[in-house]
C-alpha cells in the first residue's frame, strides 16, 4: 500500500509506475499553500501569540518611555515573530510543491513526504468513506475512511491526513481547491468502479472446458 523510492523516476507525473490497461487520471492537484500554513501548520495562532506579545510590550514599554523608544522595545517580538511565521509559511510551501494528489478512474494515490518521497495507493475497493470538509473560499480536505484491515501511521503521512484521528488514521487530500467539485469526481469514479461488473467463471465452465 505504501512505497517509496528516492532514485526512481516518475514514468507518470505523481504515480510511481505507468498506469495498467483501463486506468486513467481524472484530476490532479496539490494543497493551497496558504491554507496549508493556516490549517495544519497553526500560522494564524502564532502571529496572534506574537501579536500580543507586541502589544503587551509596547503598552509595558509606554509607563515608562516615551511612544518611540516603547516601539523600539518591540522590534525584536515583531522579529522573532516574522521569523517563526516565515519558518510556517516555508515549511507549508515545501510541503505543498513536493505533493501531488492523484484521482484516477480506479484509486487515490497521493505522493508526499519532504526528504522522503512516499507514495500512498488507496484503491476503491479499500475506502470505505469519504468526508468533505470546505470553507467559503471553496478550498477544503478530502478525507478518507478505510475498511478495517488495512492501516496507515498517522505521523507517517502527516499533514495529509485528517486531523486527530489518530486511532484509525483517514488520510486526506488537504486543502485543495475546489474541493466539492473534486469530491464529485471521486464519487462517480467509485460509483462506476463498484458497479463495473465482473467476471466469474464457475465450476460448470471449467468442467466445459476441461472436456474439449
Amino acid at each position: 500500500m505504501m512505497d517509496h523510492d528516492d532514485f526512481a523516476t516518475e514514468p507518470v507525473k505523481g504515480l510511481p509506475e505507468a498506469l495498467p490497461k483501463g486506468e486513467h487520471i481524472i484530476w490532479q492537484g496539490k494543497p493551497s499553500t496558504w491554507r496549508l500554513a493556516v490549517e495544519a501548520l497553526w500560522f494564524r495562532p502564532v502571529a496572534g501569540y506574537f501579536l500580543l506579545l507586541i502589544f503587551w510590550r509596547f503598552g509595558a514599554s509606554l509607563q515608562q518611555v516615551s511612544v518611540g523608544e516603547a516601539i523600539i522595545h518591540t522590534v525584536p517580538f515583531l522579529v522573532a515573530g516574522l521569523i517563526c511565521c516565515g519558518i510556517l509559511y516555508g515549511l507549508a510551501m515545501m510541503l505543498a510543491s513536493t505533493t501531488i494528489y492523484t484521482l484516477t478512474n480506479r484509486r487515490v494515490a497521493l505522493r508526499i513526504g519532504l526528504l522522503v518521497t512516499l507514495n500512498l495507493n488507496l484503491p476503491h475497493s479499500q475506502i470505505a468513506n469519504a468526508m468533505l470538509a470546505t470553507t467559503s473560499s471553496g478550498h477544503g480536505n478530502l478525507a478518507f475512511e478505510i475498511k478495517p484491515g488495512t492501516s496507515v501511521s498517522y505521523l507517517m503521512i502527516w499533514p495529509h491526513v485528517r486531523p486527530w484521528h489518530l486511532k484509525r488514521a483517514q488520510p486526506a487530500l488537504r486543502c485543495i481547491q475546489d474541493a466539492g467539485h473534486v469530491a464529485q469526481l471521486f464519487a462517480e469514479a467509485a460509483e462506476s468502479r463498484i458497479s463495473e461488473p465482473v467476471l466469474e467463471r464457475t465450476n460448470m465452465q471449467l468442467a466445459h472446458e476441461a472436456a474439449e
